[in-house]
Order: structure tokens, then C-alpha cells, then sequence
């Protein structure tokens, strides 16, 4: 009941995402158009973390999970009967404002009810969830596509996930009446900018989610724009890696080989990240994760012109695999620790919309950067920013997120 309905948002998603440009195009989009259209998702999901948060902290979770998976499926029933582009765009945009709702409403329930002491191997594995369904996703399309012929059947499939999804959640066993909320031994998140940790409980943050925004300033500011560096480098990836391959003249099925393997490095690698976070602490995943990433961009700005540039590309995207991998759950996993133990929701609707940010901002750089000069100068300014990343997290982590063996 925690982990189940997220596989199911996120394999019907995954088996839509990448069919939103194919989809565009057939209403009339070209590149750019199309282009515009699949950032729709992006900006939807930057757009519902704050209201969600809201939503989280008045109604609970179980009723924001369920109102969001019948809003995601009206959202697809208008992209499936969609004749404009306008209405498929904002089918797009619903979409990713509900996933945001949904992925706020489980990672809310998790910080609330998931032991320190086990937190970020809970957490590794709701993040692990949420990379099957969008890992799983596109195979699931394509045999879709294959048997039916039409690219429509993903979005039927997303419908039936969403079905199986709202009634697992509606009816199943409620997870918020069965394990109880526990009070956090640890009040990581500082209400003022002292930079000591506080070793108290944290008082009740009222006036909703600007006042817990203003209130959190500090920490938002400091560790939230770290990991918001994490989040675009993240991103960065998933833009460098195929425009990478095309630069080097690779056909498709090269590309796809390339990607796929480094995907499923980071795949394999998800529950580790959270083993080591609870046994060791956050900053021994999300620093190795950052600076593997860092030197897998500054690796690739270096190698594009030489022979064996092919060979580096592969290389480097499994170095980019593993540091990936390394950095599951830890964005979800910093900020539990960090929210207030009263109305979490709401500080968590600021720090996902934070680290959402980060991730919709690196495309746009790398597009800028590329046109501007060169794609391998994209790679080395994702490359610096992953380790002015690593360098916040070094810094502050150890003391907001203080260490504890309890």
C-alpha cells in the first residue's frame, strides 16, 4: 500500500512521457512546438508542489493521492480526444501538476510515519519506485505501439494504471491509520538563519506555505539550492547524453544502447544510496554522487574531439550511471530530515518546488550554452555547477542534517 500505487502512477506516466513529442507533432507542432509542449509536463510538476503542500496539509494524503489520480484521468481522456494543440498541452500540464500532488502527498506520508534510522533506504526505495515506472514505461509503449499500431494505447494504458491505482488507494488498507506518526528525534530544519542545529522539538509553523517558505529561508537557501544543483545536473544527463552521441555521428541504435546501459546502472544502483545514507550519513551519498557526475561532464567537455571519443562517451555515461544511481532518494531523503515536524507538507511543497526548479532550469542552460559556444562548453558548466553542488552539500549537510545513530 506505501509503494504499489507509485509504481502504478509512475509506469503509466513513464509509458506516456515519451510520446508527448510524437503526439504534438501529429496536432501540428513542429520541433520547437513539440519541444514546448513536452516541457508542458515540467512546468506542471514546478507549478503543484506549492499548492499541493497545501492540499497535503489540509486533507491528508490518502485523499490528495486520490484526488490526483482522478484528475490525472480526466487530463488523459482529454489528451486522448484531444483535436488542438492548445487542449493537448494543457492535458500535458495537468498531468504533471497531479504528479507533483502525488509525489508531495507519498514522500509527506513517509517523512511523518518512516523511522530516522531506516528513513533513507525507505525513501531510496520510493524513489526507486518512482525510476521502475519510468524505466519500465517506454518498453511497455513501445509493445503497446507494436500491437496496436497506434501511440493512443498509451495513454489507454496510463488510464488503466491510474483505475487500478485509485481504487488500490481508496479501498486498500489506508497506510495513515495503520502506522502511526512518530515524533522525529531530530529538528534538522532551522527556523532561524543561526546555523547551529537544534536539538529541541521544533515549534509549530503556522500562516501556511509563504510563512513556512519565509521561516525556512535558510535552509531552503543553503541546502535546498545544493540539492537544486543535484536536480540539474540530473537533468542535464537525460539532454547531454543523446545530443552527445548525435554530435559524435552515432546512429540511433548506438544512442539508445548507450543510454539504456546507463540507465540501468543507475537503476541497479538505487537502494544502495539509501543503505549508505542510514549507515553512514547523507553526505556520503549525495558527495560521491555530485562529484562522480561532475567529472563524468568535465570528462566529456575534454573528449569529444579525441579518436577514441566513442569509447570515452560510453565510459563516462556509466561514470554518469553510477553517480546517478548514488544520488537515489536523497533529494526525497533531505527533505524529511529537514521538515518541520509539525505541517511537513507544506515545507516540503517549498523544497520539491526548489529542486524541481533546478531540474526544469538545466535544459534551458544547456540549449543556451550550446547555441552560444559548444555542447562540450554545456558539458563543463554542468560539470562546475555539479561541484559548486558538491562543495553546499559539504559545507551545509553536516550541519543542518547533524549525524545520528539513533
Amino acid at each position: 500500500m506505501v509503494y504499489a500505487p507509485t509504481v502504478l502512477f509512475s509506469l503509466g506516466e513513464g509509458a506516456v512521457v515519451p510520446l508527448i513529442p510524437v503526439l504534438a507533432t501529429r496536432l501540428g507542432a513542429d520541433v520547437a512546438g513539440a519541444a514546448l509542449v513536452a516541457s508542458a509536463l515540467v512546468v506542471g510538476q514546478l507549478c503543484g508542489n506549492i499548492p499541493a503542500g497545501w492540499l497535503v496539509a489540509k486533507i491528508g494524503e490518502r485523499f490528495t493521492m486520490t484526488i490526483a489520480g482522478l484528475v490525472t484521468m480526466l487530463a488523459a481522456l482529454a489528451a486522448l480526444v484531444a483535436t488542438s494543440l492548445g487542449v493537448f498541452a494543457a492535458a500535458v500540464f495537468v498531468i504533471g501538476f497531479c504528479a507533483a500532488a502525488f509525489g508531495l502527498a507519498r514522500h509527506a506520508f513517509m517523512t511523518t510515519r518512516v523511522p530516522p534510522h531506516v528513513r533513507a533506504r525507505a525513501l531510496s526505495l520510493l524513489g526507486g519506485s518512482f525510476r521502475l515506472g519510468m524505466f519500465v514505461g517506454p518498453f511497455v509503449s513501445a509493445a503497446l505501439i507494436r500491437l496496436t499500431g497506434s501511440e493512443l494505447s498509451s495513454i489507454w494504458f496510463l488510464l488503466g494504471c491510474l483505475g487500478v491505482m485509485v481504487l488500490l488507494v481508496l479501498f486498500g488498507p489506508d497506510p495513515e491509520k495503520r502506522v502511526p506518526a512518530i515524533t522525529k528525534p531530530t529538528g534538522a530544519a532551522l527556523a532561524e538563519d543561526s546555523g547551529e542545529p537544534v536539538t529541541g522539538s521544533i515549534p509549530r509553523v503556522g500562516g501556511g506555505v509563504l510563512r513556512t517558505m519565509w521561516e525556512y529561508r535558510g535552509v531552503l537557501a543553503r541546502v535546498g539550492l545544493s540539492a537544486a544543483c543535484l536536480s540539474a545536473v540530473r537533468s542535464a544527463r537525460q539532454v547531454v547524453l543523446p545530443l552527445w552521441g548525435v554530435s559524435l555521428g552515432l546512429d540511433s541504435e548506438t544512442i539508445a544502447l548507450v543510454i539504456g546501459v546507463s540507465g540501468a546502472i543507475d537503476f541497479a544502483l538505487f537502494y544502495a544510496s539509501g543503505q549508505v545514507m542510514d549507515r553512514f550519513g547523507r553526505l556520503w551519498a549525495a558527495l560521491p554522487a555530485m562529484l562522480l557526475m561532475g567529472a563524468g561532464f568535465l570528462g566529456l567537455s575534454v573528449t569529444h574531439d579525441l579518436d577514441a571519443a566513442t569509447l570515452w562517451f560510453g565510459l563516462l555515461a556509466g561514470v554518469l550511471g553510477v553517480g546517478n544511481g548514488l544520488s537515489s532518494g536523497i533529494l526525497l531523503t533531505l527533505g524529511a530530515d529537514l521538515a518541520p515536524e509539525q505541517e511537513p507538507a507544506t515545507f516540503l511543497g517549498s523544497w520539491r518546488t526548489l529542486t524541481d526548479a533546478g531540474g526544469a532550469v538545466a535544459p534551458l542552460i544547456v540549449s543556451a550554452i550550446t547555441a552560444a559556444a559548444s555542447l562540450p562548453f554545456a558539458a563543463a558548466a554542468m560539470g562546475a555547477i555539479a561541484l559548486l553542488g558538491a562543495g553546499g552539500f559539504l559545507r551545509w549537510v553536516p550541519r543542518h542534517v547533524p549525524r545520528r545513530d539513533d
